[in-house]
């Protein structure tokens, strides 16, 4: 994997966000065969993890003879629309504190399958060669990150926690906290690594930027970026109901963190497009003997 790609990769997820009207955008299932019925599946802009996983689900689904649509939203749109239901369910959803506040919000309408991975972390993330290792020290050496966070949409989990939580935990309100998107922070990211510049940035694991960037995870003595979460699937009241076999597969999905970031790396590292398909194809091919676990 070259971190060229993985970084074409990241950013060309810019151009899906591009394209966004009223926070989304759909992909369409091509299913020769729908008549199963068409699943709509919210994925988050930006979330790669969320991304390879409902990549890997679309095509498990459409070769068992479902349609299946990707919606790229923001969270707030995401869980809008699955508790209204328009949409089916997302694979994305990280507890129990970075989504906590839409749970509480819409819980009475969606359904939480449980978690398939629980090794994620938020993260605040620096240089390796960056002279601090704790948010303790941040506040007082803020003037060599150009008294800068930088941070990913406004509307995620990530983002709440860190102006609410880790910013005043930390004394960090005298640093400008720069809110935009994934691709922006990332292209953030390059551009500092590249001029050799320190930089913080709000990031997240399991992510590919650990692979394609030296930093580190700054330590988080007062843990206000949480323990370690699971990564769950929520869908809306109906799904269980219209869908019983599939949502007996995702209640049953596990996917650690190395089975992960090979697909990842497969989609965001030796892939510079964003018609994952045939890369997730691959990766299937490869995986057959985990894939097949999936549908059982």
């Amino acid at each position: 994997m070259t971190k060229r790609r993985m970084i074409a990769a990241g950013l060309a997820l810019a151009g899906t966000a591009a394209l966004l009207v009223n926070g989304a955008v759909a992909q369409t299932g091509s299913a020769a065969d729908a008549g199963k019925g068409r699943i709509t599946v919210a994925v988050f802009n930006g979330w790669d993890e969320g991304i390879a996983a409902s990549e890997l689900w679309k095509a498990v689904l459409e070769d068992e003879g479902y349609a299946v649509d990707l919606v790229y939203a923001d969270p707030a749109a995401a869980y809008t629309g699955i508790a209204k239901g328009d949409y089916d369910l997302t694979l994305d959803t990280w507890l129990p504190l970075t989504h906590a506040d839409y749970m509480k919000t819409y819980g009475d309408d969606l359904v939480d399958l449980g978690s398939w991975n629980d090794e994620a972390k938020l993260t605040i993330a620096v240089n390796e060669d960056a002279p601090i290792d704790s948010l303790t020290e941040l506040a007082a050496n803020a003037d060599l990150f150009g008294n800068r966070l930088v941070g990913i949409e406004s509307g995620s989990g990530l983002v709440t926690v860190t102006q609410n939580d880790v910013i005043p935990g930390y004394g960090l309100e005298g640093m400008q906290f720069v809110t935009s998107s994934t691709p922006a922070m990332l292209t953030e990211l390059q551009a500092a690594t590249d001029a050799g510049r320190n930089v913080a940035v709000t990031l997240w694991r399991p992510h590919w930027a650990y692979n394609a960037f030296p930093i580190k995870d700054l330590e988080d003595p007062d843990g206000l970026l949480g323990d370690a979460e699971g990564i769950h699937t929520v869908t809306s009241t109906g799904f269980a109901d219209e869908f019983p076999e599939v949502a007996d597969w995702l209640e049953a999905f596990r996917m650690d963190n190395e089975l992960l970031y090979s697909l990842e790396d497969a989609m965001f590292g030796a892939y510079d497009g964003d018609d994952y398909g045939p890369v997730v194809a691959q990766w299937i091919a490869d995986n057959r003997d985990y894939v097949d676990t999936l549908t059982r």
